[in-house]
């Protein structure tokens, strides 16, 4: 298994940044340049269960892909698995919000199976999925703040 990490400091208390998540789909296309579209297509926003179909373009490709919630505890964590056929490379993840001094650490996670094999095989896949997951944080940031 290899993971993904990212994580960057958000002046603004995890409550904000977790009323941001609540209206996902309203502001999916604000959070990086690359998002088109998201929809909920089974549940409710991120209770367990729910089902969010969302499509974004990485390394030029446009990726079409579905996340099951597994997990959700408000202002803290959003945790969810990757729906066929990406599940076959990439697991899940998560979204982690920590609170730091007077704001939030916020961390986004996503693991793919297969380890090493999959960094000889898909490097630069894996590469831009890592710089799309820092642009995303650093925007979130910049949306948050302002």
């Amino acid at each position: 298994m290899t993971t993904l990490s990212d994580s960057v400091v958000i002046d603004r208390p995890p409550e904000v940044i977790f009323k941001w998540f609540t209206r996902f789909t309203e502001n999916y296309r604000s959070w990086h340049k690359d998002h088109v579209l998201a929809r909920w297509v089974k549940g409710n926003y991120f209770e367990e269960g729910s089902v969010l179909y969302a499509e974004e373009y990485l390394g030029g490709k446009l990726e079409k892909l579905s996340f099951e919630i597994i997990n959700c505890v408000p202002n803290e964590l959003i945790e969810y698995r990757v729906l066929f056929p990406e599940s076959v490379i990439c697991s899940g993840g998560s979204f982690l919000i920590e609170p730091y001094n007077d704001g939030s650490i916020f961390t986004a996670t996503l693991t793919f199976r297969f380890g090493g094999l999959l960094s000889k095989v898909a490097g630069k896949r894996i590469e831009a999925i890592g710089m799309h997951m820092k642009e995303e944080g650093e925007n979130l940031k910049l949306l948050l703040e302002k």
